[in-house]
């Protein structure tokens, strides 16, 4: 007696979503992912529903998700703890649910973090400025 997959991950389709989620191209994902690949090709590893290790590796890094996020997410199950929170909410039992990866969360960082070096770069210019003006005054 064979065993029947429930709720089958469907890989491919995961690294769509994420892509999709973090507004990336999937010319720009061949582009990362190197020589060889094209937006046809990644196209054709959207639809497979089982990915090769290595390139499963490659694509998460690039995405900056786990490749365990991709072989486990599962749609219908989130949908299901969105409903059952949001219905459980409604009756007072309070459910927190973590997520362990935010792309808007990690694009604010990176923002944050490029403001703080243009700051510093913006700050090491006018001090550049404010010297070479004191020499030209000093002459």
């Amino acid at each position: 007696m064979e065993m029947e997959k429930t709720n089958q991950v469907h890989e491919g389709r995961n690294i769509k979503r994420f892509r999709e989620m973090l507004g990336i191209k999937q010319e720009t994902l061949a582009y990362e992912l190197g020589d060889g690949w094209t937006q046809k090709k990644v196209s054709q590893l959207e639809a497979k529903e089982s990915i090769e290790k290595d390139i499963l590796e490659q694509v998460a890094k690039i995405l900056n998700v786990s490749s365990e996020a991709i072989q486990h997410f599962n749609e219908e199950s989130a949908i299901n703890i969105i409903s059952s929170t949001f219905h459980d909410n409604a009756s007072g039992v309070n459910y927190k649910c973590e997520m362990t990866f935010n792309p808007i969360e990690k694009l604010i960082e990176s923002h944050e973090e490029n403001k703080k070096l243009y700051e510093r770069l913006l700050e090491s210019e006018k001090s550049k400025v404010e010297l070479l003006e004191k020499l030209l005054n000093s002459k």
